[in-house]
């Protein structure tokens, strides 16, 4: 056999063999399952499994997805951008084994979080912000700029989160 067909045989096979492991690695990871709203993709990675558990005790289980509270919400672009770096962390974290024992969510997404919160809740957020001058922290100062979740910290995912203090976290049950 010639040199010349031995290695258009041996770069066919290399080529096969890397789609079969892309092919492979994406069924794995379920990663196509990222592209949707489907809550359960977020618990690919067992690491989610309490973030999941507790919101599905909450009171937004019902109505929001983790989607709908943690992405952009200003048009696809941004979305799927955010998806993408808050997945490039994740993975590389998870993969890596170095995540906290109790997740903390960055700056970028929880500016995100408090924007989405704001506009969902725009009534009252709107009723809130008129009426600033009344809520404070009893030493005279106005707080414009507190987090929803300061006040609301059980709203959606409780005060307890971590792999190993929060209940009913390895199962998952079906929302009716």
């Amino acid at each position: 056999m010639k040199t010349g067909t031995l290695l258009k045989y041996c770069s066919l096979a290399a080529f096969v063999v890397a789609i079969a492991l892309f092919i492979y690695l994406m069924n794995a990871s379920r990663a196509l399952s990222y592209l949707s709203k489907d809550p359960k993709a977020c618990i690919n990675c067992h690491v989610m499994n309490t973030s999941y558990a507790t919101w599905q005790h909450s009171s937004h289980a019902r109505n929001v997805t983790c989607v709908e509270c943690h992405l952009p919400t200003t048009g696809v672009i941004d979305k799927y951008v955010a998806k993408m770096r808050d997945g490039w962390k994740h993975s590389s974290a998870f993969t890596m084994n170095t995540f906290a024992q109790r997740i903390q969510i960055s700056e970028d997404a929880a500016e995100r979080v408090q924007a989405n919160c704001i506009s969902c809740h725009a009534t009252i957020t709107g009723t809130i912000r008129e009426n600033s001058d009344r809520y404070h922290d009893f030493t005279g100062k106005v707080q414009m700029d507190r987090k929803c979740w300061e006040c609301h910290r059980d709203v959606p995912h409780g005060r307890v989160r971590s792999l190993t203090a929060t209940p009913y976290n390895l199962g998952v049950r079906e929302l009716k």
